[in-house]
């Protein structure tokens, strides 16, 4: 008898890690949203350094926008190369309009971003795919148009 409580508890807190491995976080929409937030906060202030912690930090990283950028430190040089100062980098927007489970551990996020500056307002879509590596949500790929 004692064999198959013991046998039910561990089953119990197996069966409780599996279920956390899956969610990654308790809420993965509101922890990729928060991220989301953190990038759109530290671009308003001018800090594309802390803008890109919303990134993986890999080789493997990807972004595509009118040409297909290889790695988080090319993604890091293309921003400070397209947005040297703070009236190029404006105020940013980002409308999300919808966050999708891939995976387990993988989110697809479609919206739209807005830059308000001086003398123009660019806009465009976006998609991002978010996962979860070490524990953190970060986008792996960035499409933005």
């Amino acid at each position: 008898m004692k064999q198959l409580i013991a046998l039910i508890g561990i089953s119990v807190i197996i069966s409780c890690a599996d279920r956390k491995k899956e969610s990654g976080t308790s809420n993965p929409k509101a922890a990729i949203s928060n991220v989301m937030a953190l990038q759109q906060d530290a671009w308003n202030d001018g800090n594309i350094e802390t803008f890109m912690e919303g990134y993986w930090k890999s080789d493997s990283m990807q972004f595509v926008g009118k040409t297909i950028r290889q790695g988080w430190q090319a993604t890091l040089h293309r921003y400070k190369e397209n947005y040297p100062t703070l009236e190029a980098m404006g105020k940013l927007q980002f409308d999300i309009w919808q966050v999708v489970r891939i995976s387990d551990e993988a989110y697809l996020v479609t919206g739209q971003y807005t830059l308000t500056r001086t003398n123009d307002k660019p806009s465009g879509a976006f998609t991002l795919i978010f996962k979860l590596k070490n524990g953190k949500w970060v986008i792996v790929y960035d499409h933005t148009g």
